[in-house]
């Protein structure tokens, strides 16, 4: 038995503000964005990004100025600097281009900007929840706001009363108001698993495990590509309305395609686990940098959301005391899981592998689902071995 560790979750809960209250936090929001634009800006030109020495620079001037009580004055500076070491990490990963791109220079060349709207962040001296009555007190510019209501499912609101650890964020998303609050909860422990269950990501398929399961992506890149149709004509159109209609569409293909991978990957975890396995997933890290496609097919890769469902499945597990192993995924599609021979024309096609060597034929998906479960039993040896 592996010893357990701990994962942290984001519950998010709707608050229900009076008219008087959502004012005070869009007030608030709005005076906390305009402060971090100001210690961006001057971050930006002393060169300054650490937490500590930019305090110095910017501390007093943001409370006099914005109002702000200490406690958020010093949140804002803490936002900015994490702004920064983000977008320092994304310059030296290469994710906004190479050296002397236009992308990059841009990135490079300019303060980091906050929306009015933009989360800000809270620790409890400046919110303080009241699980039994459903209610938080939190600080506004307008002063402390008290019996503010808040809503979400049974689940939600057990992990919250149970398991929060940390700050909470302020959200205003479609005219809501909604807190993201930190969990930490404890994984099961995990045990040596009876195999593994190998998962193949794909678009024709979204996911097909090595046991023959396929879960196809027919339909979710239907929905996709009728989106992507609307939202072209609306923005080639132009007009008030078409603009007030691609408002409102907003963020509802993400939902969708966050709700279809939770069931895959519930259906996924809850098929191994029924069988006492692992789950072995593909490292795809970096692969739309790696793949080449033709434009047309850019758009069906880079709208893909493989990074979620892998997430999504692997933290499922986790919390089911399921071993989860990521494995190289080099040449699973073209590699024969009867006879180990690796071979471009194995596949001719997208749906059919047959081994030029030794003759044996399956569905490609399913052949390079068998291969990332024997390389995740394998991984799994290595990494075990006593």
């Amino acid at each position: 038995m592996i010893v357990c560790s701990t994962m942290r979750l984001v519950v998010q809960v709707k608050l229900l503000p009076t008219p008087e209250q959502a004012a005070a936090l869009e007030a608030t929001l709005r005076a906390a964005n305009q402060a971090a634009d100001l210690v961006s800006r001057i971050a930006f030109q002393q060169r300054c990004f650490r937490n500590f020495d930019l305090r110095k620079h910017t501390y007093e001037q943001v409370k006099a100025t914005f109002g702000l009580a200490a406690q958020a004055a010093q949140h804002v500076i803490k936002k900015v600097c994490d702004a920064y070491r983000t977008l320092h990490a994304n310059l030296a990963a290469g994710n906004l281009g190479k050296r002397g791109s236009a992308r990059r220079i841009k990135a490079e060349s300019t303060p980091i900007s906050f929306r009015p709207g933009a989360a800000h962040p809270y620790d409890d001296r400046c919110l303080s929840w009241q699980h039994g009555d459903r209610t938080v007190s939190i600080w506004t510019t307008a002063g402390r706001l008290r019996n503010i209501t808040f809503t979400g499912s049974a689940q939600q609101l057990a992990l919250l009363a149970e398991h929060r650890k940390g700050e909470s964020d302020l959200v205003r998303r479609d005219g809501m108001w909604f807190l993201h609050a930190t969990v930490e909860v404890s994984d099961a422990p995990i045990n040596a698993p009876d195999g593994f269950c190998g998962v193949d990501l794909g678009i024709a398929n979204i996911a097909t495990t090595s046991d023959g399961i396929r879960h196809s992506g027919k339909h979710l890149n239907a929905v996709r590509h009728r989106n992507r149709e609307l939202r072209r004509r609306l923005q080639a159109k132009a007009t008030k309305s078409a603009k007030r209609l691609l408002k409102r569409r907003r963020r509802k293909e993400a939902r969708f395609a966050a709700d279809v991978n939770h069931r895959i990957a519930k259906q996924i975890v809850t098929e191994a686990e029924r069988t006492g396995q692992g789950i072995a997933l593909e490292d795809l890290q970096g692969i739309r940098d790696r793949v080449r496609l033709r434009k047309p097919q850019r758009v069906t890769l880079h709208s893909w959301s493989f990074h979620q469902l892998g997430a999504f499945i692997a933290y499922k597990a986790a919390r089911a005391g399921m071993a989860v192993i990521h494995v190289d995924p080099c040449y699973t599609s073209q590699q024969c899981s009867h006879c180990g021979h690796v071979d471009s024309r194995n596949r001719p096609d997208q749906e059919t592998f047959i081994c030029t060597s030794c003759g044996f034929a399956e569905h490609a998906d399913v052949n390079a689902a068998r291969n990332i479960a024997s390389r995740g039993e394998a991984g799994w040896a290595v990494r075990h071995a006593a």
